[in-house]
């Protein structure tokens, strides 16, 4: 994981050191800029996961040419490799297969990157960039003076760009011929499985996504809530790794601390586990929403125990697994069962699978980098995406004993690796179970009544609490204000 700054169309050195200036807490580890020519520049802040000593970037290839920055992990590195084999590789980071094979096969070789990444890429006449086709990782880009600009963060662009845009998941610029899309979300296939067929494919697809995301130079890890989606992660990983460590975090006696202790016994992983208080979380929440880049009340209780444990874990692992996605694939969320047929439902799931790259996956990245912590999500490989696209909806979201259980197909397909308390607990949101959300929902209003702060059009006055808190974090607040995004009404209970 890194912090991009990039800059196409002029040559200012001091912009782009002060872009990543704002960024440093995504890449601690290391820093370098390079000029792309005479039309730009490329700066990287580095946190160094594969080949720590000999990945620095920008990386050049070793012919002259290209240049390049990139941010996130590529899973299938070591075939693009093979399959570049006449190139000249100087390093074994997983981001000079990005380097190679764009650079030999152009934009079209964006499609074979198995990963969560964002870069951009140079050879002095002719800029690439890209970013992965969920939007795992970040990218934003702007304007300035007629030039353009990248970052990881809105933070690094606000004020010294006109404009700013986030720029699309699944999507590669090319200023040769513009902007395109390489990859969408799949349709709902609507193919007709056996049940004992889909449950093997759902375990064995799943295992394999973990299994790839275990590539490491550096300590791992994986947050474990106790909820179902984190535990069949780290239930998984246990299986390929000596011991794995995990780590829960919530308020004393919060039932995502007691479950991940429950979990942590049972796949026998070194558990660690941090008890935060009311106050530890509100003297934080100006660094929170700072980092956030977001006033959503939503996203915002979800993510201060997220805050918490993401600096718990970088004391003692550099790369974590994590459980987004489950419930986006596999109808998790309660407001889901309000979706009576099937067909609605399957285009519901689709849209929240699209959307999460501003929401939730926002959320992630962010309290993650801030701490200089790679979180990667098994769930979101794109193998899995399209399996979870074509299983029958109906399973997701199974009528059991007179009510609709979320997420059947996945608590079934692993109910004997894990307690049964755990695979049929119930659906509970990080902040629910960390203790974090009653608490806030409850605090902020009183505070904000207090402040005195009008709630305008913000949705809640806990909203509007937050957005004033994010407005003081920032000397140009506003061009980070108009990018943030909500769920719609149909998602109030999405992140809650």
């Amino acid at each position: 994981m890194c912090g991009i700054a990039a800059l196409w169309g002029a040559t200012d050195q001091r912009l782009v050191d002060g872009m990543l200036d704002v960024q440093t807490h995504r890449g601690p580890d290391g820093r370098g800029v390079a000029k792309a020519g005479e039309c730009g520049i490329l700066g990287h802040c580095r946190l160094a996961i594969i080949d720590p000593e000999g990945g620095a970037q920008p990386l050049k290839g070793a012919r002259g040419g290209w240049s390049l920055v990139a941010n996130g992990m590529i899973y299938n590195d070591l075939e693009l490799r093979a399959s570049c084999a006449e190139m000249p590789f100087t390093s074994q980071s997983d981001s000079e297969s990005i380097l190679h094979s764009v650079s030999r096969d152009g934009p079209k070789a964006v499609a074979d990157l198995d990963g969560m990444f964002a870069f951009v890429m140079s050879d002095g006449r002719r800029l690439i960039a890209a970013r992965d086709p969920i939007g795992i990782k970040p990218l934003y880009m702007g304007r300035r003076n007629g030039a353009l600009v990248f970052a990881s963060e809105i933070k690094a662009l606000a004020g010294s760009a006109e404009s700013i845009e986030e720029f699309p998941p699944g999507h590669v610029l090319d200023t040769g011929c513009g902007l395109h899309a390489y990859y969408s979300v799949p349709q709902a296939h609507g193919e007709s499985w056996r049940l004992e067929d889909s449950l093997a494919a759902l375990r064995e697809t799943l295992e394999r996504a973990v299994e790839k995301r275990l590539r490491s130079d550096v300590p791992f890890g994986a947050l474990l809530s106790g909820g179902l989606d984190s535990s069949i992660i780290a239930a998984l990983a246990s299986r390929h790794v000596d011991t794995l460590k995990t780590f829960a975090v919530g308020f004393e006696g919060s039932p995502d601390l007691l479950a991940a202790r429950q979990v942590a016994r049972h796949i026998g992983s070194d558990h660690r586990e941090l008890v935060i208080t009311p106050q530890q979380a509100l003297e934080d929440l100006p660094s929170i929403l700072h980092h956030l880049e977001s006033f959503d009340h939503d996203l915002v209780r979800n993510a201060i125990p997220c805050w918490f444990v993401a600096r718990f874990a970088a004391e003692q692992v550099k790369v974590v697994l994590t459980g987004e996605g489950a419930d986006e694939l596999f109808a998790g969320y309660t407001y889901y069962r309000d979706i009576a047929e099937p067909e609605p439902l399957a285009e519901e799931l689709r849209r929240s699978v699209t959307r999460m790259h501003n929401i939730n996956l926002q959320r992630v990245d962010r309290m993650s980098m801030a701490h200089g912590l790679e979180a990667r999500v098994p769930y979101l490989d794109r193998e899995m995406i399209a399996l979870g696209m074509s299983l029958p909806v109906e399973w997701k979201l199974l009528k059991v004993g007179g009510r609709r259980v979320e997420k059947w197909l996945l608590r079934k397909a692993f109910e004997d690796l894990l307690p049964k308390q755990i695979v049929w607990r119930d659906k509970q949101q990080f902040s629910q179970g960390s203790g974090v959300a009653d608490y806030f929902s409850r605090e902020v209003r009183r505070l904000a009544r207090q402040a005195g702060v009008p709630t305008g059009d913000a949705r809640s006055a806990e909203e509007a609490y937050y957005r004033a808190v994010l407005a003081e974090t920032y000397e140009a607040p506003q061009q980070v204000l108009d990018l943030v995004d909500h769920w719609d009404t149909r998602d109030q209970d999405q992140a809650a």
